[in-house]
């Protein structure tokens, strides 16, 4: 079994408003060496496989049909094994 670790993050070329919302926030506080907030969402999935790269391609497919708005986000995914 294989553990997909998915982070999905806006397109810098789109706005972010939960994360200009959470800079102003952390301005307020007083923590102004803060900057360019951007807030994101990771998704973690159980994968049965053969291999690492069966499924990071599931993972893949799991992105693109479902889990990312390829036309708004970016993801990245990270394959560990979680067989022991």
């Amino acid at each position: 079994m294989y553990k997909a670790k998915i982070h999905v993050t806006l397109r810098k070329s789109i706005l972010d408003p939960k994360g200009k919302a959470t800079h102003q926030a952390l301005q307020n506080l007083g923590l102004n060496q803060i900057n360019n907030v951007r807030i994101g969402k990771l998704i973690e999935l159980d994968i049965h496989a053969d291999s690492e790269d069966n499924a990071r391609e599931l993972a893949e497919t799991a992105c693109n049909q479902l889990l990312a708005n390829e036309v708004m986000e970016d993801y990245q995914i990270e394959i560990s094994d979680n067989s022991s």
